[in-house]
């Protein structure tokens, strides 16, 4: 699986079909757009899949102009409640107060569920260290560990690599595995970690720093950096991050990838997200990396 992400991707530039076109909020809260347009803003976990994804959609669709950029979860979510985009990419699901905004806004907001992903945590190839609990990852990045040696490695400083703060796979860490998933612990990052904007530079760090420590999105995980299997518990068993492992429920680090829309969707947004939700985009999933969904799973809010 390592390395199959960046094969099968490298061909793919950045795609935005058109130029973004003034759009301005209609009456009931909804956005008056051009039809057959559909702009998506959002997670750089996701903007490599949601890139394949239009420009395959695409190829039966030329009607239908699709702008994809990232920018991070919060930045599409802030769009989507601004009302400039029609879909949000997000890592992460949608907080309390993002909702709230949105509903003040005049708008509904429907959850999708389009990919699950696994967070790989990685270290350079020469690390002799081989496993990880999650409770001393978590010590690693809240710098109660700080040096390879003290987890049977050699005698060296620990680097500390993270996504930025606007990232939604930074802010699944935070919560999941520097706070073990309590959300009474107000742990943070360590000052001294090294906040990087994009998922490839995660990778290029870890493999040029032989003290780095990284997490990355399973479908950006290359054969130059070494995967460590994680435990949830000291007498757990280790497990490597796979498609298979996050589907049986076995690796402790995986969460769902999501699309946000406003309710109200039609015509060409709400055809593009079904097909999304179906077999061909699905199958794309998995070719990419990532973990395809097996059912359809989406909410809407404020029902």
């Amino acid at each position: 699986m390592q390395g199959k992400f960046s094969r099968f991707i490298i061909f793919i530039s950045m795609i935005s079909f058109s130029a973004c076109q003034p759009i301005t909020p209609g009456e009931q809260g909804q956005v008056a757009r051009p039809s057959g347009y559909i702009e998506n803003k959002g997670s750089d976990t996701m903007v490599n899949l949601a890139l394949v994804w239009a420009e395959r959609y695409r190829q039966d669709h030329p009607e239908v102009q699709i702008s994809v950029t990232g920018g991070g979860s919060g930045t599409g979510l802030a769009a989507l409640i601004n009302g400039t985009v029609d879909i949000a990419n997000a890592s992460r699901r949608i907080k309390p107060e993002e909702l709230e905004q949105a509903q003040q806004a005049g708008y509904e907001v429907r959850e999708y569920v389009v990919a699950s992903d696994a967070i790989a945590v990685v270290v350079h190839p020469e690390n002799p260290v081989n496993q990880l609990t999650l409770e001393q990852i978590a010590r690693i990045y809240k710098a109660e560990i700080n040096n390879w040696a003290e987890l049977g490695g050699e005698d060296r400083p620990i680097v500390r690599v993270s996504r930025e703060t606007n990232s939604g796979t930074h802010v699944y860490f935070l919560e999941s595995v520097i706070r073990l998933g309590n959300s009474k612990d107000k742990s943070i990052f360590s000052s001294d970690t090294l906040l990087l904007p994009s998922s490839e530079g995660i990778i290029a760090e870890v493999r040029d720093n032989r003290n780095a420590i990284g997490y990355d999105g399973l479908g950006y995980i290359t054969p130059e950096v070494k995967v460590i299997t994680v435990a949830s518990e000291p007498d757990g068993e280790y497990i490597y991050p796979t498609v298979a492992t996050v589907m049986n429920d076995e690796y402790p680090i995986s969460r769902d990838l999501y699309m946000y829309t406003h309710e109200e969707r039609q015509g060409a947004l709400k055809d593009y997200i079904d097909w999304i939700l179906g077999e061909e985009a699905q199958e794309i999933v998995r070719e990419l990396g990532f973990v395809p969904i097996t059912s359809l799973q989406s909410k809407t809010y404020g029902e």
